[in-house]
């Protein structure tokens, strides 16, 4: 299979996804989400395709899609891990958990490892702000993390 059929593939899914959804109010948001949920993020040219199911133009939907941070514009790693950034969890330990995360995965929030088996992001609460600071790994949340904990998460996720 050439990657022109692959696009092509792609492409005709997402319109079939679109198609769908569009009669939706505010039917945007859960074809994006859609789109995320099967292909692990949403390319470049599905905007193009969403936008002319939706009759919206391509810079509306970019827009949408650059704006909201859940909206992967590359693949995940095999990974993820998310680490709570809000204020419960930065009053006992979040802001130095990240710092340790970025250190011992080599990556800032938003990216993924150049092994491509961890991506790193921050999210603004989970919910769990009791127990804090909260991490996400491959979407299972963990509370009371420390760094020594989050080096065995990594562990395990590696």
């Amino acid at each position: 299979m050439t990657s022109g059929v692959v696009v092509d593939v792609r492409a005709g899914r997402v319109r079939e996804i679109a198609s769908g959804l569009g009669g939706l109010r505010g039917a945007l948001i859960p074809i994006l989400h859609a789109v995320q949920e099967e292909f692990g993020y949403v390319d470049q040219p599905d905007v193009a395709v969403i936008a002319d199911v939706l009759n919206l133009s391509v810079a509306e939907v970019h827009g949408v899609v650059t704006f909201y941070k859940d909206f992967r514009r590359t693949a995940a790693g095999r990974t993820t891990v998310a680490i709570c950034q809000a204020e419960a969890c930065r009053a006992v330990g979040a802001v130095a958990l990240g710092e340790h995360a970025k250190r011992t995965t080599g990556c800032e929030f938003g990216e993924t490892s150049y092994d491509g088996r961890i991506t790193l992001d921050e999210v603004f609460c989970f919910g769990n702000c009791a127990l804090g600071p909260t991490v996400q790994v491959g979407g299972r949340l963990h509370g009371r993390v420390t760094p020594g904990r989050l080096d065995a998460l990594l562990g395990e996720a590696r």
